[in-house]
């Protein structure tokens, strides 16, 4: 079993697509990634600030399980850290299956909080053709979203690439995602 780890980090600070790598992030409780340009109290998500711009801002930090790019690869896709506009890629650990309101410790100091599933949306079609129909799967339970999860910044920190992460159940019991 691998240890859950951090692979790459990214940015933007514009609202494009895709995320530049980068050697290290600073993440602010409350706010998101230092120079991203979703990081705020309030939803910065183009789409969602046309509805109701005062709505918190749930999708501070967006993670995506390095293991799906390997199943991806293996249906043709070619797809690198940050492509998706993840902030951090991850290995070693079932993003999707976590409870709501996990928190990640990351690094020495980082913390995030589990807010839900990342809801796949025709950017993932516009970027590659057939991607959107991967990042979807149909089970008897209902859609099962791929394109990883969204969190939320409880503690400072800088996050690098190797950064070991520790799981912290709610003892609450398991609250599914749900889209945010």
């Amino acid at each position: 079993m691998i240890a859950p780890s951090v692979i790459a980090v990214a940015k933007d600070g514009t609202h494009r697509f895709s995320k530049e790598v980068v050697e290290e992030i600073t993440i602010r409780a409350g706010l998101g990634v230092e120079g991203d340009a979703h990081a705020g109290e309030t939803v910065q998500h183009l789409s969602r600030v046309a509805v109701d711009p005062m709505q918190p801002n749930l999708r501070q930090i967006h993670l995506i399980h390095t293991e799906l790019f390997d199943e991806l690869r293996g249906k043709g896709y070619d797809i690198a850290s940050g492509d998706l506009g993840e902030n951090i890629t991850t290995r070693g650990i079932d993003l999707l299956g976590l409870s709501r309101d996990t928190l990640l410790h990351i690094g020495e100091s980082a913390v995030l909080r589990v807010t839900g599933l990342r809801n796949p949306c025709k950017q993932i079609e516009n970027f590659r053709t057939g991607l959107l129909g991967e990042m979807v799967e149909k089970s008897p339970e209902g859609l099962i979203r791929k394109a990883g999860i969204m969190s939320v910044v409880v503690a400072d920190g800088v996050i690098r690439a190797g950064d070991a992460i520790c799981v912290e159940a709610t003892g609450r019991g398991h609250i599914p995602l749900e889209r945010v």
